[in-house]
């Protein structure tokens, strides 16, 4: 008879393997949100970095950037749009980041404006182009459509949407075919989501008509691009409205089932905002970090080496602002950075926008709006409950 005491049991060895599992892959889920760059030689300067940028964009930025400043211990954290924006004015009386890097633009002007960011007066920081930077302070390094995306198969039941015309005449002319089939950002608990809503009822007169179309089609609505990217690949989804271009074309080069469309009536297109803080711990390593960003060799790894998009006026080809606007023209409608931002995050107008969505989706069963999709105030004290 075989002795069983010293032998765990299958559910305990099924645990205990578990928990090793765990462990062994809990380090590898930190690094996804964070890159390091050791110092070569002595006496290193640090540089500590907050943006909303995945590591297989962000690597070969860093890469290159440290071959020509060695010297540096760089440390990058890859955050998304509101824990940044959150983390920042938690730190704000001493802050931990010289850099900061979003493309949720009107928190990050709202951080500007409120006196948060520091001048960059360089050569190159002047030379920038006006329509992508405000003052010397917030600076536009990329040129990111907003854009569409389909599975391929629909064809085979409706000719695929090429605007936001066409959208509206699918879900018009297909709603039980469509019934759950489309997804899109929820603006009522993300950050880009709200955004692409304010600046797509300002530019579309049938904005409303289309939201309405969603709503009683019951679309999907995620916090994510990658979550509808994904729902796209396996089949819950046909069609994808306002994805983060960049993340789309890059998921779409890898998933042949996918077709990514940039709408031809009219496209927005966001900017990664970039400023450095006021009170940076690391200031003279900060501006190196955003002249480099700003520099020719900087933009052109953004053109060739990402699918971000390059705003530098010098570099040419695809990939680049310029080669978007001549090819699409004046359907091009870039988010302006300015005053403007600061408006959309005002709180009547944000009220008056969600409860219009949530009037289109009343049948929806998404999560109540939480505290962190309201735009986060400047006076800690102010009331933060969402409307």
């Amino acid at each position: 008879m075989k002795s069983t005491a010293s032998r765990p049991s299958r559910p305990v060895r099924r645990v205990v393997w578990l928990a090793c599992l765990i462990a062994c892959l809990w380090p590898l889920a930190a690094q996804a949100d964070r890159l390091d760059f050791a110092a070569e030689g002595g006496s290193p300067q640090p540089l500590v970095i907050y943006g909303v940028l995945d590591a297989p964009q962000m690597r070969p930025l860093l890469e290159a950037f440290h071959r020509q400043a060695p010297d540096l211990t760089i440390e990058y954290h890859n955050l998304d749009t509101m824990a940044l924006h959150e983390r920042v004015l938690d730190e704000r009386a001493a802050p931990r980041a010289d850099v900061i890097m979003s493309p949720a633009m009107p928190w990050q002007y709202q951080l500007a404006n409120a006196g948060l960011s520091a001048p960059v007066d360089s050569p190159v920081a002047a030379a920038w182009p006006r329509w992508a930077r405000w003052r010397q302070e917030l600076f536009g390094i990329t040129f990111e459509p907003v854009v569409m995306v389909y599975r391929r198969d629909l064809a085979t039941h409706m000719r695929p949407p090429e605007s936001h015309a066409d959208l509206l005449e699918l879900l018009s002319r297909y709603p039980q075919a469509l019934r759950g089939r489309i997804t899109t950002y929820d603006p009522r608990r993300s950050g880009a989501g709200y955004t692409y809503a304010i600046e797509d009822a300002g530019i579309s007169a049938r904005y409303w008509e289309l939201v309405e179309a969603l709503g009683n089609s019951r679309s999907k609505l995620e916090t994510t691009t990658s979550a509808m990217l994904e729902g796209l690949s396996d089949g819950r989804y046909w069609i994808g409205y306002n994805l983060i271009g960049s993340y789309a074309q890059a998921y779409v080069a890898e998933h042949p089932e996918l077709v990514m469309v940039v709408p031809r009536d009219y496209a927005l297109v966001l900017q990664r905002l970039a400023m450095v803080m006021r009170d940076a711990p690391h200031p003279a390593a900060a501006r190196r970090f955003l002249d480099y960003l700003l520099s020719e060799p900087a933009q052109r790894l953004l053109a060739t080496a990402t699918p971000l998009g390059a705003v530098h006026p010098a570099i040419e080809g695809t990939g680049t602002a310029a080669a978007l606007r001549e090819r699409l023209g004046d359907a091009i409608r870039p988010v302006e950075i300015g005053p403007g931002l600061l408006a959309t995050l005002d709180r009547l107008k944000r009220r008056t926008l969600l409860q219009q969505w949530r009037q289109a989706f009343a049948g929806d069963a998404a999560p109540p709006v939480t505290p962190a999709a309201e735009p986060f105030p400047l006076d800690n004290s102010e009331e933060t409950a969402a409307p």
